[in-house]
């Protein structure tokens, strides 16, 4: 083989391949039928649900959601994209009141210390809203409208560490301290439900 050859066989090898499959796979990603999409989104929902549920029935918690981070609007005059989160899945006991449509399209900015807690140390734990010595993170005033006594969050990440989401769960009917092993229990639990999200992102 000449020297010409080797480097168009080289260019087509590391090159050409890799970027055909790519166009392959972004046409046909493009052709995805709005049925396909609106099927994986109810089941993705279905599997969340299912999750946060059997969550608050093991531990007892009156109400469990989970937010996911995206994209709302831009900033002007930059164009650049302003980070929000949602509540996009909430299950409450009878007699708990919802908060879902109160957290829609919110700025991360106005959470800021709880998201950057989260993102440190993937936990907050907030035994009694009304001890003073606990650090509430910002978020004494939201327990306060929604009645939640004690209130525990866990980041949702990815498997490469990146921050997708939040799990909570709202103690509203008594104070409520979780042991070292339910906290870990709950961890993994964000972590399984980080998995589903993020394959539904990913499709």
């Amino acid at each position: 083989m000449t020297q010409i050859g080797t480097i168009v066989a080289a260019f087509l090898t590391g090159v050409a391949g890799p970027l055909l499959l790519m166009i392959v796979k972004n046409y046909f990603d493009s052709k995805k039928k709005p049925a396909d999409m609106v099927k994986e989104a109810i089941e993705v929902s279905t599997l969340v649900s299912a999750k946060i549920d059997h969550i608050k029935e093991e531990f007892g918690a009156d109400r469990v959601w989970v937010s996911q981070f995206h994209n709302g609007g831009h900033f002007y005059p930059t164009g650049k994209s302003i980070a929000k989160f949602s509540l996009l899945y909430e299950t409450v006991k009878t007699g708990t009141s919802s908060i879902q449509a109160n957290f829609q399209n919110i700025p991360v900015a106005l959470f800021s210390k709880s998201v950057n807690e989260l993102l440190a140390n993937d936990i907050i734990s907030i035994e009694d809203f009304k001890d003073e010595t606990i650090a509430t993170f910002g978020l004494k005033y939201i327990a306060d409208e929604s009645g939640c006594k004690s209130g525990y969050l866990f980041a949702i990440k990815t498997i490469e560490g990146k921050f997708i989401g939040t799990l909570g769960l709202d103690f509203t009917r008594r104070k409520t301290k979780l042991d070292i092993d339910t906290v870990n229990h709950l961890l993994n639990h964000a972590t399984s439900i980080g998995g589903v999200l993020m394959n539904h992102l990913q499709n």
